[in-house]
């Protein structure tokens, strides 16, 4: 875990000299929220970060990329259309990722509109999900934001190949295994913290 994000932000806001109530008012939120976010207790989502980059006239990536960095709840989906293979992945995520927000959708769309409004650092990915299918939400994830890490799920293992050319960092067999998931998370391209996942 690092406070990336925290840094950048005290940084730029001192730059500009401005206050955190000044900032504060400019973003309309409370003090006490800059002042989490400056000492890296949580974080703003996408669409607070492009507010902040407009009002400190500062590189938006500098910003997104500090924030990847410094997430201490990082954002967690799984997607898949069957509600029981949900049901059984959803309690594995949360017991090997403890600190992550963990979400579950049987519909690509509701997963798309959630990564649009939240920055998702890991996704696990049915592959087949009805008239889409997983590769195709993968690209449209990764569209969405680039440092998401995609895991495809299946029951068949011949889909390995095309879910390489998607940009994917993981490919897991179901049903989802505490130990598969820790392994997962050792290969990821953007790591995140996941809390204490040896326990």
């Amino acid at each position: 875990m690092t406070t990336r994000f925290s840094e950048t932000l005290k940084k730029l806001r001192a730059e500009r000299g401005i206050s955190q109530i000044q900032l504060a008012e400019q973003l309309f939120v409370d003090r006490s929220t800059i002042s989490r976010w400056e000492s890296g207790s949580r974080l703003p989502d996408n669409m607070m970060i492009a507010r902040i980059s407009k009002l400190l006239d500062a590189d938006i990536n500098i910003l997104l990329n500090a924030a990847a960095e410094s997430d201490e709840f990082p954002n967690v989906i799984m997607v898949d259309d069957t509600k029981i293979i949900l049901k059984g992945g959803i309690p594995v995520l949360e017991a090997v990722m403890p600190n992550a927000v963990i979400a579950g959708f049987t519909l690509p769309s509701e997963a798309v509109e959630y990564a649009k409004a939240n920055r998702v650092a890991l996704a696990f990915l049915d592959i087949e999900l009805g008239k889409t299918n997983g590769l195709e939400l993968c690209r449209t994830l990764l569209e969405i934001n680039p440092r998401t890490n995609v895991v495809f799920l299946t029951s068949y293992i011949g889909y390995a190949f095309d879910a390489w050319s998607t940009g994917a960092c993981g490919f897991m067999k179901k049903p989802l295994t505490f130990e598969g998931v820790k392994e997962q998370l050792k290969k990821l391209r953007y790591p995140i913290w996941t809390g204490d996942i040896g326990k």
